[in-house]
C-alpha cells in the first residue's frame, strides 16, 4: 500500500533521536501494518531470527534426516517488530525502535534475546507512528541491555504538542542505580499468567526467577488479575474495530498505492484496497467493521470497552495492595521454526502469542522483557516485568538488577567467532544455566 511512499516529515521519536546526535541506519522489516506476531507477513518476506545461525542453536539442532537442508530449521523472530529485534540481536545496531500494541516489542525481544521496553501509554509521542490501535499503540525500544533502554527512553520521552495523548509534565532523563538490596520491593506473581500452552520450560524459569527475588530478600506474593482470562478476546474486538477505522485513510485518493481501475471512484477505491492490503489486513478490517455494525456495536465494542476497564482496574487494585512489580512470562515458548509457525493462520498465532502481553497495553502500563536464559534448544527465553503507570525508573531498576543476576549469554554468531575472546566473549549464566 505504501510502496515508494516518502513521508514529508519525521516521526517525533525519529526527530528526537536525530536531535540527540543518533545515527539512523535504516528501516527494519515487520508484519504488514504491524499485524502479526511472527514478522512473517511483511512485503519483504519473513524475518529470520539471528539465533537460527548461532552456535548455541546449531549445536542442539539436529536435522531429522541427512537429506534435510540445515538451513530449513531457521526460527522466527516473533513480531510484529521482528526486524528491529533481529537488528539489535545481530549487533547491527545498539538500539532500534519498534511499536507495541499488544506485545509487538516484547514478543520479538523475548525470541531474539534482547531487552524490549513498552513505556507507559502517553510517555512517548505517537506522532508519525502509523496507527494500528490508537488507544494502545506505543513506540517501543529494543536494546541489548536495560541501561541502554533507559538512555533511549530519556531521549524520547516527554510532551509533544503534536500528540495530545502525551503527558503534560516535563520528563527528566535518569540514570539507573546499581541496586544491591531488593528487600524493599514486593514482587507479584499473577496466577492467571499460568496460561494454557505455557511450556514447562518457561514455567520452571518463571519459578526460578521468583525464587531468585525471594532468596534476595524481596517479598514475593501470588496475586490475582481475575479478568485476564477475558483479555485476549476483548483485545481482538477492540483491535480490529480500531484497525477498521484507521485503515480507512488508505483509499488511493491522497497518498499511497492507487489502482488503475477507473470505472468509478468506488471501483477504484475497492480495487486499491484489494491490491494494497494483504489477506491479514483485509481480514482484520472485515472483522472490525462487523463489530462496529449498528446491530453489533453494543454487544461487541461497548461490551469490550467495559471489560477493558475491569482489566485495568485489576492492575490498579494489585498495585494499591502494595505490589511494586509484576513478574510474568513474556511468551508461551521459545521461538518456533518458520515452517511450523506458518501451519496456523495469522489470527490463531496472534491470539496465542499475545495472550501474555496485551493486557499491559489495555491498561496502559509500562512493561519490559528481560532475556533470562537459553532453552533446551539453545534459543532465548525472556521474562516480563510490569510496573506502575509512569514508574519507568522503578521498573527498569528492578529489571537491571535481574539482568545482572541471570547473566544472559551472548549470542555466538559464526561470523563473529573470531571475536570470542574480545568484546563478544561468551558469559555463562550463573543462575539460570
Amino acid at each position: 500500500m505504501l510502496k515508494g511512499y516518502v513521508s514529508p516529515y519525521n516521526a517525533t521519536v525519529v526527530q528526537k533521536l536525530l536531535d540527540q546526535g543518533a545515527v539512523l541506519l535504516g528501516k527494519t522489516n515487520l508484519d504488514e501494518f504491524a499485524m502479526g506476531s511472527g514478522s512473517t507477513d511483511g512485503v519483504f518476506g519473513p524475518v529470520r531470527n539471528p539465533w537460527s545461525y548461532s552456535r548455541q542453536y546449531k549445536e542442539k539442532s539436529v536435522p531429522k534426516s541427512h537429506s534435510e537442508d540445515k538451513d530449513a530449521n531457521w526460527v522466527i523472530t516473533g513480531g510484529s517488530s521482528g526486524g528491529s529485534a533481529a537488528a539489535v540481536s545481530s549487533f547491527t545496531c545498539f538500539a532500534a525502535l519498534g511499536s507495541d500494541t499488544g506485545g509487538s516489542t516484547r514478543n520479538p525481544a523475548a525470541h531474539c534475546g534482547v531487552v524490549g521496553l513498552k513505556p507507559t501509554y502517553g510517555l512517548i509521542s505517537r506522532h508519525g507512528l502509523i496507527p494500528l490501535v490508537n488507544s494502545m499503540d506505543v513506540p517501543g525500544i529494543l536494546t541489548r541491555c536495560v541501561d541502554d533502554a533507559a538512555v533511549v527512553l530519556g531521549a524520547l520521552a516527554g510532551h509533544d504538542p503534536k500528540d495530545s495523548t502525551t503527558i503534560q509534565d516535563n520528563f527528566k532523563p535518569f540514570e539507573l542505580p546499581n541496586l544491591t538490596d531488593v528487600s524493599k520491593f514486593s514482587i507479584g506473581i499473577p496466577k492467571e499468567y499460568h496460561a494454557p500452552g505455557l511450556s514447562s520450560e518457561i514455567l520452571a524459569l518463571w519459578s526460578k526467577a521468583a525464587d531468585l527475588f525471594k532468596n534476595a530478600g524481596a517479598k514475593v506474593i501470588e496475586v490475582s488479575l481475575p479478568h485476564t482470562r477475558y483479555s485476549i478476546v476483548c483485545y481482538h474486538v477492540l483491535c480490529t474495530a480500531e484497525v477498521a477505522s484507521n485503515m480507512a485513510r488508505f483509499d488511493g485518493l491522497e497518498y499511497g498505492h492507487r489502482s488503475d481501475m477507473n470505472k468509478s471512484t468506488e471501483s477504484m477505491y475497492a480495487a486499491t484496497r484489494r491490491e494494497g492490503f494483504n489477506d491479514v489486513v483485509r481480514g482484520r478490517i472485515l472483522s472490525g467493521n462487523y463489530f462496529l455494525l449498528k446491530q453489533n456495536y453494543e454487544n461487541y465494542f461497548i461490551k469490550a470497552q467495559k471489560v477493558r476497564r475491569l482489566i485495568a482496574n485489576d492492575f490498579v487494585k494489585v498495585f494499591r495492595s502494595g505490589v511494586d512489580i509484576l513478574l510474568t512470562p513474556t511468551t508461551l515458548s521459545d521461538a518456533v521454526p518458520y515452517m511450523e509457525f506458518i501451519k496456523e493462520d495469522n489470527r490463531t498465532r496472534s491470539t496465542q502469542d499475545d495472550i501474555l502481553t496485551q493486557a499491559a497495553n489495555m491498561a496502559g502500563l509500562p512493561a519490559i522483557n528481560v532475556p533470562t536464559a537459553l532453552s533446551e534448544r539453545g534459543l532465548p527465553v525472556g521474562l516480563q516485568f510490569i510496573g506502575r503507570s509512569f514508574q519507568e525508573k522503578q521498573l527498569l531498576t528492578v529489571a537491571k538488577w535481574f539482568e545482572k543476576q541471570v547473566k544472559f549469554p551472548m549470542i555466538q554468531l559464526e561470523e563473529v567467532k573470531r571475536h570470542e575472546h574480545g568484546v563478544f566473549q561468551h558469559q555463562k549464566s550463573a543462575s539460570f544455566s
